[in-house]
């Protein structure tokens, strides 16, 4: 048989084959001979049960008239059909961003996520910009081109920083100063015995004109932490605290001081990601900035030649009174030589009955987002 376009094709072919009429197989059907003239001609579509009994009648698989059928439909609909950019740009937009949780958290004034115009224009005063393409096409001046593991910034991860910034904007502080962050700093390090008092960290990095800010992760997102610049003289610190652990909340906290400290972050925020394997590879390839960052954090945590000295004497096998000694002699919490230790060894199984809870200390006294908490923001205006 040659090769056929249509359903009508393939029929008009047997039906040579046979020397049948179309009106002798209108009576063999039982049917209108209208019908077949028009199913030949290509005007009338070929339904399933009509198929089934041609291929009853010529000995055909019912197979090949329904693909052709179906072939002849999509070539059809393909003659009036052109591309929807709206189309693909709404798919890119749910695609991309975690639209419906950004609703739910009050980032997006919209009341029905059918409203696609609206959440459009939503998310476009989300961000800052004027059209949704410069969300989704168009990189920002001074936004984050790639997280502190060197990836490229997720738009989820774009909409937590922008997060910040929004929160940030409505915080007033004094005018930071290195000099007033170091000896911050140091009052810091007198909070390390107990998660009770990491109630202070919210006063005491404000007085030295940083902003602290806490937002929960969107999902899938996998931030630790932010450092990003409002101007010369307005540093801010956002920390997920997606581990709501003491000794991460430390290290997570005295990397982004770092990063404020060494003016890191001010033409691009700095978006830390998966620090918690980045801490267990001090030192390695990750970028110069990130290492001086991770040295900071570890020092500030536990004393490192003491925990080297430690780690010397006790390894492989770390009693626990070993570990609550060596972290009360230095007055910090065991939670902190326990985790430095799980990070030297890479085994994350160990000594975990010292971790211990920190948000519900911090969070009282902090600028908070998420956890059932809405930021006393303004919205943009999307309408």
């Amino acid at each position: 048989m040659a090769s056929h376009r249509t359903p009508g094709q393939l029929l008009a072919e047997l039906l040579e084959e046979r020397s049948w009429t179309q009106n002798v197989l209108s009576v063999v059907l039982g049917i209108n001979k209208a019908t077949i003239s028009q199913i030949v001609a290509g005007k009338r579509d070929l339904d399933v049960e009509l198929a089934l009994r041609l291929a009853e009648i010529f000995d055909v698989p019912v197979q090949q008239f329904m693909d052709l059928q179906k072939s002849y439909e999509l070539s059809r609909a393909l003659l009036t059909w052109s591309p929807d950019p709206a189309l693909a740009r709404r798919a890119e937009l749910f695609g991309s961003l975690p639209i419906a949780e950004m609703i739910k958290r009050s980032w997006l004034s919209v009341g029905d996520l059918k409203d696609m115009p609206k959440v459009e224009r939503a998310v476009a005063a989300f961000f800052d910009v004027a059209a949704i393409e410069d969300v989704l096409t168009r990189p920002q001046p001074h936004a984050a081109k790639k997280t502190a593991a060197g990836t490229p910034v997720t738009p989820t991860q774009r909409a937590w920083l922008q997060r910040v910034k929004q929160i940030a904007r409505e915080m007033i502080a004094p005018r930071y100063s290195a000099a007033g962050l170091r000896a911050a700093i140091e009052k810091l390090s007198d909070l390390r015995l107990s998660p009770d008092e990491a109630r202070h960290v919210p006063r005491i990095v404000a007085e030295a004109g940083v902003r602290f800010v806490l937002v929960e992760s969107l999902s899938g997102a996998k931030i630790d932490g932010a450092c990003l610049w409002l101007d010369e003289k307005a540093p801010v610190v956002g920390m997920s605290m997606r581990f709501d652990r003491f000794d991460n909340f430390w290290f997570v906290l005295r990397h982004e001081l770092e990063h404020v400290l060494r003016d890191h972050g001010r033409d691009h925020p700095m978006l830390d990601t998966e620090l918690e394997a980045s801490n267990s590879v001090v030192g390695t390839d990750r970028p110069e900035e990130e290492r001086q960052a991770d040295a900071a954090a570890a020092a500030f945590c536990v004393p490192q030649k003491d925990l080297e000295s430690f780690i010397a004497r006790k390894s492989p096998f770390f009693a626990d009174r070993d570990i609550v000694g060596f972290a009360a002699k230095r007055r910090i919490h065991p939670s902190l030589v326990a985790g430095q230790i799980r990070h030297r060894m890479k085994r994350w199984d160990l000594f975990t009955k010292h971790n211990a809870k920190v948000r519900f200390a911090v969070a009282p006294g902090a600028m908070v987002d998420g956890w059932g908490n809405v930021a006393p923001v303004e919205q943009a205006r999307s309408v």
